[in-house]
């Protein structure tokens, strides 16, 4: 079966009549390859394409100042399989306006089948802060149109920043209403914190299917990969906004840790397959780094921006460079509940591992921007559960990891910083909790608040769960996992609002988003209040 074929026969007739609806209600029409800027005259020379190569759509990324990532991959069909094995030139164009007639840069790129025909530019000599929009050509074909983003300047003074903050998109348990709502809501960008495509399935939450199982090589993880991007409200929202991403476990398998994956797979084989879904992650994201060439299984994906004078952004990778599960069960690896785990307590383990702490810690503990937002893929408050054998510990989130998170905490209060603010996902249930170097202690100092998103459409713990961990963590000031959608943040100098927006569970194509919840920072003040 070819991609396109592929493609097609993962979308049911309501995905295909949706994705034409919202490409014509869009208010705009809607690896790396080698870019060289062209001449305005110029045009991308190729074939007279059968079958549309822009069907995943285009999406935008990692906003700077003066440049931001373009994305976009032609997707060839069987139809024209003969123009797969070829080179193929791709024209990029940016423009200042969205009637397309003030026209600002291009670049001509070549892309072939080493990168799943996928382009990668990084567009440069933008102004800051400013919106721009985009579209690329292929012979015959043009793409849809999107809307990008550049941050402002370094020492501009900014009034707010307004976050689309999700994670956790199962395709089988749950339609994209969030990123529908999303692309018509202005926002300066979308941050996604993990957990982009599922590798896995269970039956018994199914409301539409993936196509093929368990993605374990290049071209199943590409294919997984195109089937997510073949959604009508995700494409839309990578078109309405530039994305800054991390990533999670579902990228590549459930849990992995490091180089160990559930199976204690032996950790060459399991590099191989980190690799393949590294590199087809690049593929599919707008994200200016790929896989290093020397070493295919390692790809930078933690990276530091500013927002002008009032935030600096830090986002962190939790999973490629962490110690291994604590105390791992012999026959199953993974995260697990444990009672009693001497291992938690040996200093040396970590979350992010020792360079990227080092990286880290004294960018943090010197910024002297307002507001200090650290952008990671899970829960950082604690959700332990007091037990007649001690208090349980789940090893896969940063309570299996309480001397790297207290290391982190201790480098904001030893730096005696104000307004941070811990960016999280994975949990599925939205959270505002109160971060102190020793959890749930009131004689302990709040260092820092934490917000987590719930997830877009991935289901949510049990209600009895849950009421379990809120009533044994005092830190926790809100928790609820029955809803789905994601979290606008919007920061000003003055203070942060998190807006919860959600549905119930599971997210259906007729499902509206309404406010959960809204919490509320005072700058300076430590500690969330009801907004």
């Amino acid at each position: 079966m070819s991609d396109q074929d592929f493609f097609k026969a993962s979308l049911t007739r309501r995905d295909w009549s949706r994705q034409a609806l919202a490409l014509a209600l869009a208010p705009w029409s809607l690896p790396t390859a080698q870019a060289q800027p062209t001449g305005s005259g110029d045009a991308a020379k190729g074939p007279r394409w059968q079958v549309d190569p822009f069907a995943l759509g285009v999406a935008s990324g990692q906003p700077r100042p003066d440049s931001v990532v373009l994305w976009t991959r032609l997707l060839i069909a069987e139809a024209d399989a003969a123009h797969k094995a070829q080179p193929q030139a791709v024209l990029c164009e940016v423009f200042a306006d969205e009637a397309l007639r003030q026209p600002v840069r291009q670049w001509r790129v070549q892309t072939d089948a080493s990168r799943a025909h996928s382009v990668h530019v990084i567009a440069t000599g933008l102004q800051p802060g400013r919106s721009y929009w985009y579209r690329f050509a292929s012979g015959s074909a043009s793409s849809p149109v999107g809307r990008t983003r550049t941050s402002p300047g370094d020492h501009d003074k900014v009034a707010q920043l307004r976050i689309a903050q999700t994670s956790c998109q199962h395709f089988e348990q749950g339609y994209y209403v969030a990123h529908r709502e999303i692309a018509k809501r202005d926002v300066d960008f979308v941050l996604f914190l993990g957990d982009y495509i599922y590798e896995s399935s269970n039956p018994r939450y199914l409301v539409r299917k993936h196509v093929g199982g368990v993605p374990q090589t290049l071209d199943e993880y590409r294919q997984r990969h195109a089937q997510y991007k073949g959604d009508a409200d995700l494409q839309a929202c990578h078109a309405a906004h530039p994305w800054v991403m991390t990533w999670d476990d579902h990228e590549v398998v459930n849990d992995y840790a490091n180089d160990r994956d559930m199976k204690f797979t032996d950790p060459q084989v399991f590099l191989r397959r980190r690799a393949a879904a590294y590199q087809a992650y690049f593929e599919h994201m707008p994200v200016r780094l790929g896989p290093d060439p020397a070493q295919p299984h390692q790809m930078r994906i933690h990276d530091q921006m500013r927002w002008g004078q009032l935030a600096d952004i830090w986002t962190l990778d939790c999973r490629q460079y962490r110690s291994h599960h604590a105390c791992p069960d012999p026959n199953r690896g993974g995260g697990r509940v444990v009672v009693g785990c001497t291992e938690l307590q040996d200093a040396e383990r970590s979350m992010l591992g020792a360079a990227q702490e080092q990286w880290l810690y004294p960018s943090l503990a010197q910024s002297t921007r307002r507001w200090k937002l650290l952008a990671q893929s899970t829960q950082m408050s604690s959700s332990g559960i007091a037990t007649p054998l001690g208090r349980s510990s789940f090893t896969d989130g940063w309570d299996g990891y309480p001397l790297a998170r207290e290391r982190l905490l201790n480098t904001i209060a030893q730096a005696r910083l104000q307004d941070v603010l811990v960016l999280g996902g994975d949990v599925h249930m939205n959270v505002a909790a109160n971060l102190r170097v020793r959890p749930n202690d009131e004689k302990s100092p709040i260092v820092a608040s934490e917000v987590v998103t719930t997830s877009i459409s991935s289901r949510g713990m049990s209600e009895t769960l849950l009421a379990q961990i809120r009533d044994n963590n005092p830190d926790i000031v809100h928790a609820r996992a029955d809803e789905r959608g994601y979290t606008y943040v919007e920061v000003q100098p003055s203070g942060v609002l998190a807006q919860m927006r959600t549905t119930p569970h599971p997210a259906m194509p007729d499902s509206r988003l309404q406010t959960q919840a809204q919490w509320a920072l005072a700058s300076g003040v430590p500690g969330w209040v009801k907004a």
